[in-house]
This record gives structure tokens, C-alpha cells and sequence, in this order.
């Protein structure tokens, strides 16, 4: 977290500080886009937390190999003084992975970015989104939309620590700085210090009288203005985020932006990311059956259980592999009810396995036909691997 609390000149805009006409916007934007950073990605999986721990993103790496995954937000202050091999470590199967940070304090966040990069990091983002009442007391999250000079100084510290893509995940807007115009004079800020990409969710966030929840649900979904966002810095990497609960929603985005990211359907729904692969990023390589995901698992359970890490820290993000099928509620129900201890995690899972009929567990997916070919470009994934 930052050590010091927001000033009043970083506090709210002023309008004589940034000039607004289109044309300038453009020059300005020509004149302050330096190489960017790393690639666009069509297709990711939003930082959730309690949700993309490692176990989770390994789970998902059985079900996608090049989808860009994120971690948990981690605050500044945690990195800084906590247990960094806890925070930050992770497996090459994870991979492609980005570390998203909490903080408004540039030094600290400068440190931070040198530590993704230390670790192995693919990029490293900047949470400027989240409305919560624990992180708006730390000054950072959402409300830092009201302080773009503050963001823009952050970003410029991060880039000049490490060669990893900066990033910027943020809202359209917050309270009353809910106009297209308040979140272009935003971006416009930040791009000056070079942000490789910005993500945008697509809801305004109210800070006082809405919880975290209601803020993904209650506010109304604005995606034209991401739309405008990108058509007026066409030059920016835009991804839209927020209401996507589909693939093929994400598709449909990816006419007007460069990205689409997937939160709460992601971890509700995991198996519809067998088909990202070739979708999205024209791997024509057979995905993994349900069965074949769940033998993956197994091992990794006995891998870890053998450590004497509580097994439900794991299973418990299985829950939703057979989401839409007709075995999902016994499944749901049998792991939910499981006592679960490390001696005979294995067995349990295994015996709940055999209930799921066959069909279902060997249910193969056609293969599907990438969006464009522009983003048939695969990465290399490295092997699932966890020792």
C-alpha cells in the first residue's frame, strides 16, 4: 500500500492540465506511443481473488494452454514484507501468467515490477478497479481514477523497473466521474507513460453504497464506450472485460477491441475454455477430455497432498468442471460433502470420478474455427509439470 494519502492536486482533473479536441488527442497519443510492450491476447481470464490461486491456474492450464491467466491481486505492502515464495511462486505449466499488483505508491510498485520479472512473470498489471472498502482505504483500487497523475506515475516507475509488460486493468468510471470523457482523459494520461494495455471493465464502480458484488451485477454494462475508447486511441491495446459469459460473446468483441477477458463464468464454467485454444489462437490440437483433465489433477492432488497441503484447496475448484452436464450436481455434491484429508484424498476423488458416466467424461469437443486469422498465432506452452 501507499504510504501517503492523496493530495488534492491528484485528487480530480483539471481540465486546463489535458486538452480534450479529438485531433489533439490523437497527436498526442502519436507523439507518446512508444514501442509497446509484449502482445495483444485475445482472450484471458481475469484476476479473481479466493479464486486464481496457483492450483486454480493449473487446473485451467489442463483445459488451455495459451488463454492469459492472471493471480490473485497482491498488495504492494504483502510483496514487500510477506512470505514472496508463498505470493509469488508458480509453475512453468501455469505460463502464460501475469502478476497483478495493488499499491499507488510508485517506488513500491517499481520494486514490485522487478520481482514479477525476478520470478518469471509474463507481465505485470496495475489493479485500478477494484471498488472495495479494504482497498480504498490503502488508496488504491477504483478509486484511483480520481488520481490519474498518480496511475500515470506509477506506470512510468514500473516500466522504467522491468522489461515486462505494464498493463492497467480499470473501470469505465467511478461516482461521478462516470462520462466517456472523464475515462478517455484517464487513459490519456496513462498512455503518456507508456501502458502496454489497458483492460476495461465495462461498468462505472460506486464507491460508497455498493458492495464489490453489486458492483460487478448493479451498475449498467457500457460496452459501446469501450468500443469509442478503442476507435479513439487506435493506436492503445484495448480489452474489454465485464459481463462475458461466453465465448462466443467474446468473439463478438473482438470486432470493435483487441482483447476480451472472462471473470466469474471462467471459474463457474471452466470447461468451455476447451475450445479456446482453436478459437481464439488456432491451436489445432485436440483439447483435453474432462476424464484426461481430471487424471491431470489426480497427480497434482497426490503431488501436493504428499506436501500436506489441505486437499480441499484444490478440489474445491473442480466444482464446475461439469457445469451444464447431467452429472454436474452429483459431482458437486459429492465433493462438497467429502471430508477431505491428505491420506485419502486420492481414493475420494477417484471413487467420485467413477460415478460421472462414461460418456460424459469422455465427451470429445469439435474442433473450433479460429475467430481470424490474425489471431492464429499460438505460443508456445511449456509442459504440465509441477515439480
Amino acid at each position: 500500500m501507499g504510504s501517503m494519502s492523496p493530495g488534492m492536486s491528484d485528487m480530480w482533473y483539471d481540465p486546463a492540465d489535458v486538452e480534450s479536441s479529438q485531433s489533439t488527442r490523437e497527436k498526442d497519443i502519436a507523439l507518446h506511443n512508444v514501442a509497446r510492450r509484449g502482445r495483444p491476447w485475445a482472450l484471458s481470464i481475469a484476476p479473481m481473488m479466493d479464486r486464481t490461486d496457483r492450483h486454480y491456474r493449473y487446473y485451467m492450464r489442463q483445459i488451455t494452454r495459451h488463454t492469459l491467466l492472471y493471480t490473485e491481486m497482491i498488495t504492494t505492502a504483502a510483496l514487500l514484507h510477506g512470505d514472496r515464495d508463498k505470493l509469488l511462486g508458480f509453475t512453468a505449466a501455469e505460463k502464460p501468467l501475469a502478476l497483478q499488483l495493488g499499491g499507488d505508491a510508485p517506488a513500491h510498485l517499481a520494486t514490485c515490477a522487478r520481482l514479477a520479472e525476478d520470478w518469471g512473470y509474463d507481465e505485470v498489471n496495475l489493479n485500478v478497479g477494484c471498488p472495495s472498502d479494504r482497498v480504498q482505504h490503502g488508496h488504491f483500487g477504483a478509486c484511483l481514477m480520481a488520481r490519474p497523475a498518480v496511475v500515470t506515475r506509477c506506470v512510468e516507475a514500473m516500466r522504467q523497473a522491468t522489461t515486462l509488460p505494464v498493463t492497467v486493468k480499470h473501470r469505465i468510471g467511478i461516482d461521478d466521474l462516470e462520462r466517456y470523457e472523464d475515462m478517455a482523459t484517464f487513459v490519456q494520461s496513462v498512455a503518456r507513460a507508456g501502458c502496454d494495455r489497458f483492460i476495461v471493465h465495462a461498468r462505472t464502480a460506486l464507491l460508497h453504497g455498493l458492495s464489490p458484488r453489486e458492483n460487478r451485477t448493479i451498475p449498467p454494462l457500457r460496452y459501446a464506450d469501450v468500443y469509442r475508447l478503442k476507435a479513439d486511441f487506435p493506436a492503445l491495446r484495448i480489452e474489454i472485460n465485464g459481463g462475458i459469459t461466453t465465448l462466443m460473446q467474446a468473439t463478438a468483441h473482438l470486432q470493435h477491441v483487441d482483447g476480451a477477458m472472462i471473470g466469474r463464468a471462467a471459474y463457474d464454467h471452466p470447461y468451455m475454455f476447451a475450445e479456446a485454444d482453436a478459437l481464439f489462437y488456432g491451436d489445432a490440437a485436440a483439447p483435453r477430455t474432462r476424464r484426461q483433465v481430471l487424471m491431470a489433477m489426480l497427480a497434482y492432488l497426490e503431488c501436493w497432498a504428499a506436501q500436506g497441503l489441505p486437499p480441499y484447496r484444490i478440489v474445491r475448484h473442480l466444482l464446475g468442471l461439469f457445469a451444464h452436464q447431467r452429472a454436474a450436481r452429483l459431482w458437486k455434491r459429492c465433493i462438497s460433502e467429502r471430508t477431505w484429508t491428505p491420506a485419502t484424498a486420492m481414493a475420494a476423488l477417484q471413487g467420485i470420478i467413477r460415478l460421472v458416466p462414461d460418456d460424459v467424461l469422455d465427451a470429445v469437443l469439435p474442433l473450433a474455427v479460429p475467430v481470424s486469422p490474425a489471431l492464429a498465432t499460438p505460443t508456445a506452452a511449456g509442459a504440465c509439470e509441477w515439480l
